[in-house]
């Protein structure tokens, strides 16, 4: 009891420091659009862009490979993400990312227990490569980025679907083009291959894809995702409709869930999710810009079919005098 009620303190203060710091920034000039590792969308030199995001993803039927079912042991499985996002423009060319996850899991049946913490780090670098301009069609700029994450704790990946994460380090690289028509159009489309570090077990011995291994180190497939997407953005104002399929590279202890067992960090991962982002600024408070997101897995292997909601708070501050 001690516990839990010394982590929701530290929730609350949390998000305590967040507000008080959006408070302080709304005094500043107004903010440059927002943008994620996967748009086209980059900051203004000398411009800081931070905001805080909680999103709500939860499923009640998974694909066991190729078969979907529903597990009365599990009923609907949930997982709560608070993340803190920070973005840099060092140059109007160069942006640098970082995020920080505080994940939290639980299933509405059986006996597992829900697990929480602090996830993985992640920081990118963005880069603008180059740009043409096409005649009646608008500009066509293409983009790349360098993402590296790393666990931030020492947590289990072996407590699937439950676990906070794959307790992995990744390396990944990304390339973005988009075109823009000057009425703020736009059609995005990008693609990231993810190379993942091994991950240890806190056993002996594992049994997957028809194999026995007899060590605690297991070999994780690599990754590759990609995106399309095509909306609207002005003044502030963005709409976007989004497709996104992550595939796994195979491996040798990449396989299926075996018929009523537990997923296992190296399976073989396949899913298709749509979804939409809307972003808008704030009525009353300059500066601030609000983002809601909706996405649905409509198609996997080996994966919840999860509803994810997605709401957050932005402020950009320009340390660059503009004339």
């Amino acid at each position: 009891m001690l516990q839990d009620t010394c982590v929701c303190t530290l929730r609350l203060r949390a998000l305590a420091l967040i507000s008080a710091s959006f408070l302080l920034a709304a005094l500043a000039p107004a903010p440059a659009s927002a943008q994620t590792i996967d748009d086209a969308t980059m900051l203004p030199g000398r411009t800081l862009f931070s905001g805080y995001l909680y999103t709500h993803d939860s499923w009640d039927q998974y694909w066991e490979g190729t078969l979907k079912r529903v597990n009365g042991n599990l009923g609907t499985v949930s997982t709560q993400t608070s993340t803190i996002y920070v973005d840099y423009g060092v140059t109007d060319r160069i942006n640098v990312i970082a995020k920080i996850p505080y994940v939290w899991t639980n299933s509405s049946q059986g006996v597992l227990a829900g697990q929480e913490g602090w996830q993985d780090l992640t920081l990118a670098a963005k880069i603008r490569i180059g740009g043409v301009k096409i005649p009646r069609a608008g500009k066509l700029n293409w983009y790349g980025a360098g993402v590296w994450t790393n666990p931030m704790r020492n947590y289990t990946p072996d407590f699937l679907p439950l676990s906070i994460g794959l307790d992995s380090m990744t390396r990944g690289v990304r390339s973005t083009l988009n075109l823009s028509t000057e009425a703020g159009l736009f059609f995005t489309g990008s693609g990231q291959y993810t190379w993942r570090e091994n991950v240890t077990l806190d056993r002996d011995y594992y049994y997957t894809n028809n194999q026995f291994f007899l060590t605690s180190d297991v070999p994780m497939p690599r990754v590759v995702d990609y995106e399309l997407s095509a909306g609207f953005a002005k003044k502030r104002r963005m709409a976007r409709f989004d497709f996104n399929k992550l595939i796994t590279q195979g491996g040798i202890d990449s396989g299926d869930i075996r018929r009523q067992d537990a997923p296992f960090p190296a399976n073989r991962f396949i899913a298709a999710r749509i979804g939409g982002t809307v972003m808008y600024p704030a009525p009353f408070v300059r500066g601030v810009d609000f983002r809601f997101e909706y996405s649905h897995v409509i198609d996997g292997r080996n994966v919840g079919q999860s509803n994810t909601f997605t709401v957050g708070i932005f402020k950009t501050l320009h340390f660059k005098k503009t004339p």
